[in-house]
């Protein structure tokens, strides 16, 4: 896909417990200009949902007539009910200049980086193995047995961090924080992103974008 847009595209991953969620959250909260990305779903609205907020719910049906138009980037079948990310929602809001964040796991963020090979990678690593797990426990989410099979999980998560561009370690929250809006900030300035933004400038300038990445 070799269309410019003026809004950046980032896709965040991460193993369960290395603090993903917390640090979006927090970077949303100090970055308005971002928007999280709102993925379709066929699982019934739970009480407080809106449609078009927390998600956009649709039928299997729908979805997988959706599926066979290649509207997703990426989808998956989760506990029986569909997931999936529209390129289609994610190419307007760019468009317009609105950057999007995906929280993802690497086998998305692969299917994503097919069709905007300019979205940022950004994985998240936990200090160690064992700062893994005491997240784990003092989250007080999970069982035993469930935690076990997080980390088991986590190690073949982690093996994918190579086919990320950037790699932030959370060990210290703040610094973690610092460090990813550092790459949002600096992502705006790429080339291509600053010629869509400015246009007229560019053109005024004499500045020709056609060869930008």
């Amino acid at each position: 896909m070799n269309q410019h847009f003026s809004g950046s595209l980032f896709m965040v991953a991460a193993p369960s417990g290395a603090g993903k969620s917390t640090l979006v959250n927090a970077l949303l909260a100090q970055e308005p200009a971002i928007r999280l990305s709102i993925s379709t779903t066929t699982r019934p609205p739970r009480p407080g949902e809106e449609h078009g907020r927390e998600y956009f719910f649709t039928t299997a049906e729908d979805f997988q007539a959706r599926v066979a138009t290649g509207e997703f980037l990426e989808w998956a079948e989760v506990h029986g009910n569909y997931y999936g990310t529209s390129r289609l929602f994610v190419a307007e809001q760019m468009r317009a200049g609105t950057d999007i964040l995906l929280e993802i796991d690497w086998q998305g963020a692969r299917q994503v980086k097919k069709q905007f090979p300019q979205a940022a990678g950004i994985f998240i690593l936990p200090p160690s193995i064992a700062a893994l797990e005491e997240r784990l426990h003092k989250r007080g989410q999970d069982e035993p047995h469930v935690i076990t099979r997080r980390l088991l999980a986590a190690g073949g998560e982690i093996a994918h961090a190579p086919e990320f561009e950037y790699v932030i370690i959370n060990e210290e929250f703040p610094v973690a924080l610092q460090e990813l809006s550092a790459i949002v900030r600096s992502a705006r300035c790429r080339f291509s992103q600053q010629a869509a933004r400015n246009a007229s400038l560019f053109a005024q300038l004499g500045i020709h974008a056609e060869h930008a990445d």
